[in-house]
C-alpha cells in the first residue's frame, strides 16, 4: 500500500506559524503511512533558514520556493510557476495551504495541476479581512478574495481556532483543528518566580497586529515594572518607554523561550489574531496571561480562570492588581496550563487532522 502524499505550502514561516510547523511535522512525518513535504519560503527575518531542517521532523521533505509577503506581480508569478512545477512533480494526494499569500498562489498552482483525487485544504491562521490596520474597503476586498477563491477551487477550510471556524463557515465547508504545541515537552523545572510582579513580557514580531503602541502606553503608566519584548520587528521604534527591553531575534528559538520563563506575567496586546501560539508557549510555562479581549486571545484565555482579558490601558491596572500575589499567579498559571493542555495539545489535535486526511482518501490505510 502506497503512502498518502501530503504537501503543505506556507509563505508566512515565522513566529507562531513556525512553531506550528515544527509540531505539525513531528506528528505527520512520524506517521508510517504519510509522505510529508513542506514547501516554504525563507524570506521571514525571524527565522534562521539554516535551522529549518534541524527543527522539523527528519522524515520531512523540504522544498524552498521564495515567496514575498507583499504583493509583487513579477515575483508572485515566478513563485506560482515554481509551485506549479513542484506540484506536478510531487503528484500529491493532499495539498494543504497556510495563510493568505500561500492560499492564493497555492490555489492557482493547484488549479493548474488539478488531478481528480487531489484534495485541497486551507488554514488561514487569521483572516486578512479581520485586520485593523486597513480600511473597511480593503477588508471588503480581502473578504471577497477569500470567498471567490473558495468558490473557484473548492476544498475544505481547516480553522485553527474556534472564532476562526465561525468566520470560515460563512465562506465554505469548514472543520476545526485547533493550533497546538507539545505540552509533553514543556519544561519540568521553571525558575523561582518573584513574590511580587516585577517583569511583564510578550513574545513575537513587533507589528501593527501586536499593537506595540498599547504595550508602550502600559509600560509608561507602570514605571515601577520592567517590560520585555521577546523578538523584534519593523515597528520597534514605537517602543519608547525607558522600562522596555527589546531582545531582538535569537538564532535559536529556544533562547527566546528561556527568556519567556523569566517573566512573571505574560501580556498580549494584539489587535487581532488567528490563534496565537505565543499564548500556548506561555501556558506551557504556567504563566498567567493578561490579554486584549479580541479574536484568538478569547479562544485561549478563560477570563478570570486561566487569565484575564482587558480592553485598553485604563483597564490594565485593575487587571494586573488581581495577580499581585505569588499565590494568585501560581493558581492562574496552573489553570492556564491545564486548560491549554486539554484543548491545544499538538499530538491530539494533529492526529485529528490526519484522520481528516485519510477519511478523504479511503484507499489509503490509516
Amino acid at each position: 500500500m502506497s503512502k498518502l502524499k501530503v504537501v503543505h505550502i506556507v509563505e508566512a514561516l515565522g513566529g507562531g506559524v513556525y512553531t506550528y510547523f515544527i509540531n505539525l511535522t513531528h506528528v505527520l512525518a512520524a506517521h508510517s503511512n504519510i509522505d510529508l513535504t513542506i514547501i516554504y519560503s525563507d524570506k521571514r527575518q525571524e527565522i534562521d533558514p539554516n535551522k529549518v531542517a534541524d527543527d522539523f521532523h527528519p522524515n520531512t521533505t523540504l522544498v524552498k520556493i521564495p515567496m514575498l509577503r507583499e504583493i509583487s506581480p513579477k515575483y508572485d508569478f515566478i513563485a506560482f510557476k515554481q509551485l506549479r512545477y513542484a506540484l506536478k512533480k510531487l503528484k500529491p494526494d493532499i495539498v494543504h495551504l497556510h495563510s493568505s499569500k500561500a492560499g492564493i498562489l497555492g490555489r492557482l498552482a493547484y488549479l493548474a495541476t488539478y488531478r481528480f483525487n487531489t484534495k485541497l485544504y486551507y488554514t488561514p491562521h487569521g483572516y486578512s479581512f479581520l485586520r485593523k490596520d486597513i480600511s473597511s474597503f480593503k477588508r471588503f476586498v480581502f473578504l471577497t478574495i477569500e470567498f471567490l477563491s473558495q468558490k473557484l477551487t473548492g476544498g475544505t477550510i481547516i480553522a485553527c481556532g474556534d472564532t476562526e471556524l465561525h468566520y470560515s463557515k460563512k465562506i465554505g465547508p469548514s472543520l476545526l483543528v485547533r493550533n497546538g504545541i507539545n505540552f509533553d515537552s514543556a519544561p519540568q523545572q521553571l525558575p523561582q518566580r518573584s513574590i511580587t510582579v516585577n517583569k511583564i513580557g510578550i513574545l513575537g514580531r513587533i507589528t501593527y497586529a501586536r499593537n506595540p503602541s498599547l504595550f508602550n502606553e502600559i509600560a509608561l503608566q507602570n514605571p515601577n515594572l520592567k517590560f520585555i519584548w521577546i523578538g523584534d520587528g519593523e515597528l520597534r521604534a514605537l517602543l519608547t518607554a525607558p522600562n522596555i527591553e527589546i531582545t531582538g531575534w535569537f538564532k535559536d528559538r529556544r533562547e527566546g523561550l528561556f527568556v519567556l520563563e523569566t517573566i512573571d506575567v505574560y501580556l498580549q496586546t494584539s489587535l487581532w489574531e488567528g490563534l496565537p501560539i505565543a499564548l500556548l508557549e506561555a501556558a506551557a510555562r504556567k504563566l498567567p496571561i493578561v490579554a486584549t479581549a479580541i479574536i484568538g486571545n478569547k479562544d485561549i484565555v478563560a477570563d478570570g480562570k486561566s487569565g484575564f482579558l482587558f480592553k485598553d490601558a485604563s483597564e490594565f491596572s485593575n487587571t494586573i492588581a488581581k495577580l499581585t500575589t505569588a499565590q494568585d499567579r501560581d493558581r492562574i498559571g496552573k489553570a492556564n496550563f491545564e486548560r491549554c493542555k486539554l484543548l491545544f495539545d499538538s499530538s491530539r489535535n494533529f492526529a485529528k487532522l490526519i484522520s481528516i486526511y485519510f477519511e478523504d482518501h479511503p484507499k489509503h490505510v490509516l
